[in-house]
Parts: C-alpha cells; sequence; structure tokens
C-alpha cells in the first residue's frame, strides 16, 4: 500500500515538523497546500520533500482539500492537519496497516483524540474518515467543519490521531464564512445549519444560537450524535440566558434520539444541582454512570461515564449529610484522576490534609 498525505496549511511552522516527523515512513509522498502562509511554513514543508502549492483562500476548507487530493498519485490518501500527530503507539499500528498486501477497503475509520484532561489524556474523542483509496473519488464537502460522508468498504482501525493545538487560531473565521454563505443565499446542508448554531453559541450570541439549534432539531434531516450534540448546546445557550425550564426540555429531547447519554444525565444532574434539589440531581448521576456504551461512530466523552458522576454524587451525598456514601464516592473518583483538581480539593474537605493545592 503506498500512501499520500495531502495538507492545507497557512502560518503552521510551530507544529509542521512536529506532524511530518511523527507520519515518517508512513507517507510516500507528501502535499502540502498552502493557503497564505507568511512564515517559515513552506520551507519546513520542502525540508521534509513535500511538493507545495499554493492556493488562494476561498473561505471553503471542502475546496482546499479537494484540491489537495487531485494532486496525490499513491493508492491511498490520508489528511492530516498540521497540528495534529501520530503517538509513537499509534504510528506503530498504522505502519502494520501500510504492510497489509492487497488491501480490501476504500476508506479507513480512526479515533480522533481532541480534548484532553489536566493530565493530557484523551477525554473526548470520536472517528473520522482517515483514509481513503484514491480511485473511489472521495470529495469533502462543507466550506467550513468539512467532511466527506463514509461509503463502500469501510475499515473501523484502532490508530489514532491526537490533535494537538499550540495556539489559538482566528477565533472569528468559522462564524464570517457562515454568515457570508447566509448573506449569498447558500445552501446549508444539516451539519452546516448545527455547526453554524455552535459558532453563534461560542461567540456569545445566545438567542440567535437557540434559533438556529430549534430549526435544526426541527428540519429532522441531522446525524443522530449531531440532534444529541444540538440539545447539549441548546440547553447551554438556554441557561446562559437564564431559562431553566427550556434547558431542561432541551436536554429531554435528546431522549428522542436513543437510549440516554452520559453527557446529557450529568448535564440534567446540574440542572437540579443548582436548584438544590439534590435527590433529584443524584439520580441522574446514577444514570449517568448506569448509562450503556455508545456506538464507536459517536462522540466519546468517558470523564460522563465515571469520573464526573462520581464527583457529582460526592456533592450530592455529602448535601445530604450521608458522609459514608459521600466519602465513597471521592474515593472512586480518586481511583481514576488521584491529581485532578476536584479530587485534591475534595480530599482536603473531607480529610484536612496538607495538600498542595
Amino acid at each position: 500500500m503506498t500512501i499520500s498525505l495531502c495538507m492545507i496549511v497557512r502560518d503552521e511552522e510551530d507544529v509542521l515538523a512536529r506532524c511530518l516527523e511523527s507520519v515518517e515512513g508512513i507517507a510516500d509522498e507528501i502535499i502540502v497546500v498552502d493557503t497564505g502562509s507568511v512564515d517559515c511554513t513552506l520551507e519546513i514543508a520542502r525540508e521534509f520533500g513535500a511538493k507545495v502549492l499554493e492556493y488562494p483562500w476561498q473561505d471553503d476548507f471542502a475546496a482546499a482539500r479537494n484540491f489537495s487530493f487531485a494532486q496525490a498519485e499513491m493508492d491511498y490518501i490520508l489528511w492530516l492537519d498540521a497540528d495534529d500527530v501520530l503517538l509513537p503507539e499509534d504510528r506503530e499500528l498504522f505502519l502494520q496497516l501500510k504492510k497489509m498486501e492487497n488491501p480490501w477497503f476504500d476508506l479507513v475509520m480512526m479515533p480522533y483524540h481532541v480534548g484532553f484532561d489536566n493530565a493530557g489524556r484523551p477525554n473526548f474523542t470520536y472517528e473520522r474518515e482517515r483514509l481513503f483509496r484514491r480511485e473511489a473519488g472521495f470529495r469533502w464537502k462543507g466550506a467550513v467543519h468539512e467532511a466527506i460522508a463514509p461509503a463502500g468498504k469501510i475499515l473501523h482501525y484502532p490508530a489514532a490521531v491526537t490533535h494537538k493545538k499550540e495556539k489559538p487560531g482566528d477565533p472569528d473565521r468559522n462564524l464570517r464564512i457562515y454568515q457570508k454563505m447566509e448573506r449569498e443565499g447558500q445552501l446549508f446542508s444539516p451539519r452546516d445549519w448545527y455547526y453554524y448554531g455552535r459558532e453563534l453559541a461560542a461567540h456569545g450570541l445566545d438567542a440567535e444560537a437557540a434559533m438556529v439549534f430549534c430549526d435544526f432539531l426541527d428540519r429532522g434531516d441531522g446525524w443522530v450524535e449531531n440532534c444529541v450534540g444540538a440539545c447539549l448546546d441548546l440547553a447551554g445557550c438556554y441557561e446562559r440566558l437564564g431559562k431553566a425550564k427550556e434547558q431542561l426540555a432541551a436536554l429531554c429531547r435528546s431522549f428522542a434520539y436513543g437510549l440516554p447519554r452520559p453527557e446529557v444525565c450529568c448535564a440534567i444532574g446540574d440542572c437540579y444541582l443548582k436548584q438544590n434539589a439534590v435527590r433529584e440531581a443524584a439520580y441522574w448521576y446514577h444514570a449517568a454512570v448506569e448509562c450503556p456504551l455508545g456506538s464507536r461512530e459517536g462522540f466519546c466523552r468517558p470523564d460522563f461515564r465515571d469520573f464526573i458522576p462520581y464527583v457529582q454524587l460526592s456533592v450530592c451525598y455529602d448535601r445530604l449529610k450521608n458522609r459514608e456514601d459521600a466519602l465513597y464516592y471521592h474515593e472512586k473518583a480518586k481511583r481514576i484522576k488521584p491529581d485532578d483538581p476536584a479530587v485534591l480539593y475534595n480530599e482536603q474537605y473531607f480529610y484536612g490534609s496538607n495538600i498542595n493545592m
């Protein structure tokens, strides 16, 4: 199997070398499409033997990625962002995959670690389409949060890509693109509409975001994982708008999309705890622990299955004057993340230990 690594970049001198070093021996050719760098990005890319091309930025990530894919000549195409990296164990798994003779798959889905706890452990992971048979002709869609719809013969493979962002990007770029699309009357896909709502919320435009999320959910054509996410995001908007009743209703709306999710149960628990309805809060934190595992195609936030509800249950039982159960759940949380700030705080609270906070 031969592999073309295709990347789109702009001003990535801080991270590009780290990314390219991590795929050494995996990529048989490296194609770097630059959309306007003014730093040393292109020089670094050439040091790694990359084929460098310039592409005028058009406020369209899918267009840029499709241009990069069009340059590929190997059997399969791998995409990475400059601030992605293959950790050593994942690199080895990828090298094993590369040795496969006569690969049968058209597309490989791989875990993508995008969120991390205080100790650097992944706490937010989801699968992404990562490796494509070139002759299958896959195309990116979406000006922002671009994606390729999985199709053909699919392999789910455990080699993970880790997103290690080192500096903030342009926080307003995505919102500008979406607002431009709206002004121009462009058709929004369900995915576009959902992520437009998220950008509005991220910019403190909660009333506008809530309307977009409600419309997205009412349309009924979104991916189920985005629908659950929209319920959570909508609840966040209502919380910031001071609409507690609507917040709870938005969270409960997620139950229309399948079995309860642990992050939703924890959010409902938080709602009740803020109202000092402690027994009701404890019920929902217990429910989070008991939620069944989700599908591998969805988003994985493992802390909501154990650590977060354990911490919150310790708080609940302490407020209910049940010290035995409060300590029980504190100890369960401590076994998972002994150095977490919440655990250290509770350790000090319960035992009065001389802990360096």
